[in-house]
């Protein structure tokens, strides 16, 4: 069953652009005020939509994060971030999907344009947050990708999982996809660092930086192990 993010018709008639214009948009091409008018409204609407859904998913962490201070429970998120994608990295995937440039198909098609990533302390941490959070009943998992136990060919590691939560407005409720990446402090580490080396640099990464890198994803990997070791004989001490 194909699942539908937001319901465009649901919104006012007379405030919904042809979506086939976002193309000419993207390119500087609408010279009629009233045009751009409309599709700006058209996309400040969804993405105040797809903020909702992100604020949803950290209002949840937050009081899981509150009750295991209150339980006295060590707590197994270390930090939150979030963001919304950019309209030029939305229309950028939607173009190498080879998928129309509209808000229709932006909606339907693209799982990561509300993202949070959720730093935790331990491997164990991400799991037990994963679950925390897939046992509410307002939240339906929609995709999930294990990186940690299937590692990228890079040496990648993270659990991503695709959640569909409800928004309720004034007079209209929306079931929004957030792709949610949950990490160790390492694998972010590795992650941001590995991000960061390919965005600086325009030519292929070598085949030895690749291997370099990969490398040292491994040792991460194996200090997360450890350190967790470490962490539970420390507890069964108590």
């Amino acid at each position: 069953m194909e699942t539908i993010i937001l319901n465009l018709d649901e919104i006012a008639a007379e405030d919904v652009p042809d979506t086939a214009e976002l193309p000419a948009i993207l390119n500087g091409t609408i010279t009629k005020p009233d045009d751009f008018y409309k599709l700006a409204f058209e996309y400040q609407h969804i993405m105040m939509i797809y903020e909702s859904g992100i604020k949803q998913i950290e209002t949840k962490l937050d009081i899981l994060n509150k009750e295991n201070k209150i339980s006295g429970r060590r707590n197994p998120i270390e930090t939150v971030k979030s963001r919304i994608k950019s309209p030029e990295s939305i229309a950028n995937k939607l173009q190498k999907k080879q998928l129309p440039i509209t808000f229709e198909s932006m909606v339907n098609n693209l799982d990561d344009i509300a993202g949070i990533r959720v730093i935790c302390p331990y491997i164990s941490d991400i799991y037990s947050v994963r679950d925390m959070l897939l046992k509410q009943p307002d939240i339906k998992l929609i995709l999930e990708k294990d990186y940690i136990k299937n590692p990228k060919e890079s040496g990648y590691r993270s659990l991503h999982i695709v959640v569909e939560i409800p928004v309720y407005l004034s007079e209209t409720t929306h079931n929004v996809r957030v792709e949610i990446q949950l990490r160790t402090i390492a694998m972010d580490f590795w992650a941001c660092l590995e991000h960061e080396l390919h965005y600086k640099t325009t030519t292929r990464v070598p085949e030895s930086v690749r291997r370099e890198l990969y490398r040292v994803a491994e040792t991460i990997a194996m200090t997360d192990r450890e350190m967790e070791e470490i962490a539970i004989e420390l507890q069964n001490l108590d």
